[in-house]
């Protein structure tokens, strides 16, 4: 069986290949069909992941496979969300972690200013899409993980926003995480458990 990875981020197409080894897929990504960023104006998870995964499928006739994530902030109305890459604006997340910082650190103090206790939640989010040219059809599948949001950031063994978030129930960064302890409960890892369990039911 074949499957395109609707992406050209690596560090997302090496979890994608390590969660899936235990199928017979051979696992191909957009780079390796030079195919272009489409446009992303979609309002939620779902639809960002179904734009990708739609045009990379008709545009290479594959079953396709896209993720679109993003970390929320609970405190700063769930921001960045759906815009966490465009956030770090030219992939410089450094941009991104001092608007949340600035942003968190405003609307902490309108909570002590009401007597509350300070909010520093966070989740991460991953939807994945599968999108099957043949029938036209797609399915999502969803996957989160709660934890908190914390500066400075800390660890070198993760990407994008994994230096600032710490699962609940660990006292460690994502990036703080060896490679394996990450991907067996982040929520890619989640999203990809239930994609596993459709391969396991439809191949």
């Amino acid at each position: 069986m074949k499957l395109l990875f609707a992406s050209h981020n690596k560090n997302k197409l090496k979890e994608l290949k390590y969660l899936l080894e235990d199928f017979k897929i051979e696992i191909f990504s957009s780079s390796d069909f030079n195919l272009e960023e489409p446009i992303e104006d979609g309002l939620s998870f779902e639809d960002n992941a179904l734009i990708k995964a739609r045009q990379s499928a008709q545009q290479t006739g594959l079953l396709s496979l896209s993720d679109d994530s993003g970390f929320e902030v609970e405190a700063i109305d769930n921001q960045p969300s759906i815009y966490s890459a465009r956030w770090a604006i030219d992939g410089n997340y450094e941009v991104a972690f001092n608007r949340i910082q600035k942003l968190l650190s405003e609307a902490n103090d309108k909570l002590k200013q009401q007597g509350l206790e300070s909010n520093n939640k966070a989740r991460f989010v991953s939807v994945l899409c599968l999108y099957n040219p043949e029938t036209n059809t797609h399915n999502f599948f969803r996957g989160e993980i709660e934890g908190s949001v914390v500066f400075p950031p800390a660890g070198n063994n993760g990407f994008a926003y994994d230096s600032i978030f710490i699962p609940q129930g660990y006292d460690k960064t994502f990036a703080e995480l060896s490679f394996e302890e990450k991907n067996t409960i982040a929520h890619r890892y989640r999203a990809l458990q239930k994609l596993k369990a459709y391969f396991k039911e439809t191949l």
